[in-house]
């Protein structure tokens, strides 16, 4: 009898099931039926906003709606993201999301999302690979000198950043940690004022991206001594990485991606997905960006999640044991 009840109690759930699988489908073939609006958490006019716009185009050519930039900077991105998290999970409002997206909440506690619980991750796009440059003064010529350097005298090397706890401060605390080497860190209000000063030799070294670095080393007025990638760039192939030269484990790369409020359906966040990732595979969308020095990925929304879920732990741990806190 227990058996002809649990066939059933089958029978009579097989209807809602089968109408919640049509509307899966449903809500996917339909979608979208209208523009969707990307929000842009910084000002417009930046490298993420660049970007985005080559996305967008294609984006629209293959689903046949407009994506749209909405700008909403302020308070290190918080305004922006947090918006999103709050929006409607119907896939109509998506955040562009950049690196210190996983360090933000870890800095900052009481903002009121979590980069993993409150999204649902769609594609990472891109990654960007870092150098780690130094004045044409400083005594070493490679980042196994550098450390050396480093650990021979401790607290001396000026490391200029772009604030406390933004990604320059934590990729550089990670490599020292790491290394158990003490550095000073000098902040400073973006990653532009630090370059003359670098050149100068008020500061030892920074780390800025690919597309900064790549003139002032063609130019000769700055000593790149590694790339922070986990493999070499096709734009400085001389140039080893950091983990060639001491820390086997070190790989970071600031990236792009988008995400969607966490509840969006999964039919919606495959279909977008997958047309990211088509995107990403455009030729015309490759060429411009390799060109800056961007590695185009078009990933799946797991292997996103298993990216955010890495970085969040890892910063955390990081900041903690190191004490750094945002300012």
């Amino acid at each position: 009898m227990q058996g002809l009840r649990f066939l059933g109690t089958c029978a009579a759930l097989m209807p809602a099931l089968l109408s919640g699988t049509v509307h899966a489908q449903g809500t996917a073939d339909a979608y979208p039926a209208k523009p969707v609006t990307v929000i842009v958490a910084q000002t417009p006019g930046g490298p993420n906003d660049q970007e985005a716009r080559i996305y967008m185009a294609k984006m629209q050519s293959l689903l046949g709606q407009s994506f749209v930039l909405d700008f909403k900077p302020g308070a290190g991105s918080v305004i922006g993201s947090n918006y999103v998290a709050k929006a409607a999970p119907d896939g109509y409002t998506l955040l562009l999301a950049a690196g210190a997206f996983t360090i933000i909440p870890v800095l900052s506690p009481g903002i009121s999302y979590d980069a993993v619980k409150d999204f649902a991750p769609i594609s990472l796009m891109s990654q960007k690979p870092a150098a780690v440059m130094v004045n044409l003064a400083f005594p070493a010529r490679t980042f196994a000198e550098y450390i050396t350097y480093a650990r021979a005298n401790p607290g001396k090397l000026n490391v200029g950043t772009a604030g406390s706890g933004s990604t320059v401060h934590l990729m550089s605390a990670w490599m020292h940690s790491a290394t158990n080497t003490s550095v000073t860190y000098i902040p400073y209000k973006g990653v532009a004022p630090i370059i003359p000063d670098l050149m100068t030799g008020r500061v030892d070294a920074t780390i800025v991206t690919l597309l900064v670095a790549g003139p002032l080393l063609k130019a000769g007025k700055v000593r790149v001594i590694a790339v922070t990638d986990d493999k070499r760039s096709k734009l400085m192939p001389d140039v080893p990485t950091v983990a060639e030269q001491g820390i086997p484990d070190f790989s970071y790369t600031n990236w792009l991606g988008f995400v969607a409020p966490a509840a969006t359906p999964v039919s919606v966040v495959s279909k977008l997905s997958e047309a990211f990732a088509r995107t990403a595979r455009l030729p015309e969308v490759i060429a411009p960006l390799e060109a800056e020095g961007s590695t185009l990925v078009g990933s799946t929304p797991a292997q996103f999640r298993q990216l955010l879920v890495t970085e969040t732990q890892r910063w955390r741990k990081l900041t903690q044991d190191a004490g750094i806190k945002a300012e």
